[in-house]
């Protein structure tokens, strides 16, 4: 199966000015994002999908692959389906679209073949990626979370506590003889931001409306779960790699970039 891999990048990040061409390491956080990708080779295509020019003329003198996106776009998805259904990719029929994030030059290779796998193993239209994790992050809307079906079907995405120990509260970590609390420990699952999909499903995802539970929670994977579309979600092992949306984030990718990519040469 080919797989096209689209990282999306809006220039107008609310929290971090120009975020796709702040340096990391000297070099576009957008064009970091890519040679990761790229370099993976999980994909057989990786394009830079941009709403402003500035984006695509930096993505372009790096030797990346741009393509400029309307700039009306709601959501990362709805930019990376633009793309999927342009001729000069559809044409090409790919059987997976993947889509990371353009704040994301940390990715995990496991992420990414976690998500394609959902789909091109699993049989999911949708597939994306989550990691075991601490209680602490039960308490922090910033984090999203998710719980799942015996099979790895998405059952819900929260910023709040799920699952919440009914007997404790959200303290679950503060009770750890207690048989439900230790249950609930095992079963929080941080969700990372990387989706597959079959063409289909993604154009199926972009075509419904903005649910309720998507405006509320502010999160956009609601939106298929409550038109009936399966996501599986892959469990992987790997750390928690921090996307970059402020100044602090920047500062302290820079502060370990040297390492992360002695490390991954």
């Amino acid at each position: 199966m080919t797989i096209l891999a689209v990282i999306p990048a809006r220039l107008g990040a609310t929290r971090l000015h120009r975020k796709p061409l702040r340096l990391l390491g000297g070099t576009p956080l957008v064009v970091r994002v890519w040679q990761r990708v790229h370099g993976l080779r999980i994909a057989d295509h990786c394009v830079i999908a941009t709403d402003h020019p500035d984006v695509a003329a930096a993505a372009r003198d790096a030797g990346a692959e741009c393509v400029l996106t309307n700039v009306d776009h709601p959501s990362g998805t709805d930019r990376v389906a633009e793309v999927a259904a342009r001729p000069e990719f559809a044409g090409r029929r790919f059987d997976v679209i993947l889509n990371v994030q353009g704040d994301e030059p940390f990715v995990p290779e496991q992420a990414l073949t976690g998500a394609v796998d959902m789909v091109r193993r699993r049989g999911f239209p949708l597939g994306t990626v989550a990691i075991r994790d601490q209680p602490a992050i039960l308490d922090e809307p910033s984090v999203v979370k998710v719980v799942c079906a015996d099979d790895g079907r998405a059952l819900y995405f929260s910023r709040a506590a799920i699952p919440f120990a009914r007997e404790h509260g959200a303290g679950v970590g503060a009770h750890n003889g207690d048989d439900t609390s230790q249950l609930a420990r095992s079963m929080i699952r941080r969700h990372l931001g990387v989706y597959a999909y079959t063409p289909a499903a993604l154009a199926q995802w972009v075509a419904l409306p903005p649910h309720p539970l998507e405006r509320i929670e502010r999160l956009e994977q609601l939106r298929p779960l409550a038109a009936g579309i399966a996501m599986g979600v892959a469990l992987i092992d790997a750390p928690p790699e921090p996307s970059i949306d402020t100044e602090d984030d920047l500062e302290r990718a820079n502060s370990r970039w040297s390492d992360f990519t002695a490390r991954h040469r």
